[in-house]
């Protein structure tokens, strides 16, 4: 499973439900996203020292590189929410080994910055420079919040924790990504979506619309 780097790629138009260029913010949306920075920690504290190199749901990724992914993606918001700065200006600052030799405090230190950026007065209301073009830091932060949300699944599948996601975060997510979930499968970042049971729960649709079984 090929995934997406989210300063990268977008919904077909760069909308959604947390607004386009320009669109208007969730109320909740800050909530949400320290709640899914909150629930990606908490399974990162839980990975233990021997499931590093374990396999995670997305086939080419350990824990680590998920983890590492996650951490990387953090590790851009400041630039890109704070400075105003561009993908081609932060250039390779991200690339290579962002966890060092303690991965769990590489996490949090990228977590806390990211959440410090998004909370930051007027932060949402900015527009931010990626590489498929100008887009609303509100849209931004919610599609960080979805692969957060998504990621903790697989993370939690990868080491044996509790896989359930808070229903308000799976709703969420749901809605994020519902609008865009065709294109971002026939931009070949993320394998196709797979049909859900009949009876399956907002998990199991969320999961299957970014091509995972639950």
């Amino acid at each position: 499973m090929t995934d997406d780097q989210r300063h990268d790629t977008s919904g077909a138009d760069g909308t959604s439900g947390t607004g386009g260029p320009g669109g208007a913010a969730d109320p909740a949306l800050l909530d949400r996203h320290a709640q899914a920075l909150g629930l990606f920690t908490d399974r990162v504290h839980a990975v233990r020292a021997d499931q590093w190199d374990a396999p995670t749901p997305c086939t080419e990724w350990t824990v680590r590189d998920l983890v590492a992914h996650l951490t990387g993606e953090q590790l851009w918001v400041p630039p890109l929410v704070r400075d105003g700065a561009t993908t081609a200006s932060v250039g390779d600052a991200f690339d290579g080994d962002v966890l060092g030799s303690d991965p769990v405090a590489s996490w949090d230190t990228a977590a806390a910055a990211s959440r410090a950026a998004f909370r930051a007065p007027g932060a949402l209301d900015r527009t931010v420079h990626l590489s498929f073009g100008a887009t609303s830091a509100a849209f931004y932060c919610g599609q960080m919040t979805t692969d957060l949300v998504v990621h903790a699944w697989d993370l939690s599948r990868a080491i044996g924790a509790d896989e359930s996601l808070p229903a308000a975060l799976v709703d969420f997510s749901v809605r994020e990504v519902e609008p865009y979930a065709a294109e971002l499968a026939g931009s070949g970042l993320f394998v196709a979506a797979v049909e859900p049971p009949s009876d399956a729960d907002a998990q199991t649709r969320l999961l299957a619309l970014l091509g995972r079984r639950a």
